[in-house]
């Protein structure tokens, strides 16, 4: 026969003062988990939605198809898809926001008008091919206006610049670098995105330039110079 079990007072007031505690909180509790069904939701509406915009979007073989038979929905969305990509390009080179957003704008034109020359040789392709369009189109641009050869005084190159470590290099944020790229010389500016950016040869910077070799390896160097200055300012003054 099994017998009750009688709450001595001390453990009766310790139950009672749990329950109130419990009932203090049950509308904090209820907050809390509104909150969080909430969020979750929102998550979920958020998820849903990027999943629908992302399976809306043309795949890069359907792009080129499209854009090669003068699609226009195609083009607007080519253009949609990497003209940010490809103005930080235009702009690497002009050194120029509004010069760089007319060239964006004739390399698209160019490509729109090229389609019927590119092969799609599997994903990336596309990209890497607007991406020399709007290089050509900007060396183009360079050269009518003889800008590739604008260098600096030799007495402003900054001599005895230790050149910045990597590390170093990696605490500056991307668009300070950028902003120290397009304010270098023209010539500098051409030359360090063709054979850091580009990976080109002094060879073949020369060609496309019409310089010699060993300009190119010395604006190169001369570019890195004041580069290495800026960069090692910038360092000091934000004490990293």
């Amino acid at each position: 026969m099994s017998r009750k079990r009688s709450l001595n007072p001390l453990s009766l007031f310790r139950v009672r003062i749990k329950i109130r505690i419990i009932r203090a909180q049950f509308p904090l509790i209820k907050i809390f988990f509104r909150k969080k069904i909430h969020a979750l939701s929102s998550i979920l509406y958020i998820r849903a939605f990027i999943s629908k915009h992302v399976s809306d979007l043309m795949s890069e073989t359907e792009l080129t198809e499209r854009c090669r038979v003068g699609d226009n929905t195609a083009r607007k969305e080519l253009y949609e898809q990497y003209a940010g990509q490809m103005f930080g390009i235009c702009y690497r080179y002009a050194g120029d926001r509004e010069i760089a957003q007319d060239l964006l704008h004739d390399g698209f034109l160019k490509a729109y008008c090229s389609f019927d020359k590119f092969t799609y040789r599997g994903e990336g392709s596309l990209k890497a091919w607007l991406s020399r369009v709007m290089v050509n189109i900007s060396l183009d641009y360079l050269r009518k206006n003889d800008t590739a050869r604008q260098m600096l005084p030799l007495d402003q190159i900054p001599e005895n610049i230790e050149e910045p470590r990597e590390e170093d290099i990696s605490q500056v944020p991307h668009k300070v670098l950028m902003k120290f790229i397009a304010e270098l010389p023209s010539g500098y500016r051409t030359v360090f995105n063709l054979y850091v950016m580009e990976q080109l040869s002094h060879k073949e910077i020369a060609e496309k330039l019409g310089i010699n070799e060993k300009s190119s390896s010395s604006q190169l160097f001369r570019a890195k110079k004041v580069l290495a200055k800026e960069i090692n300012n910038y360092l000091k003054e934000n004490n990293q």
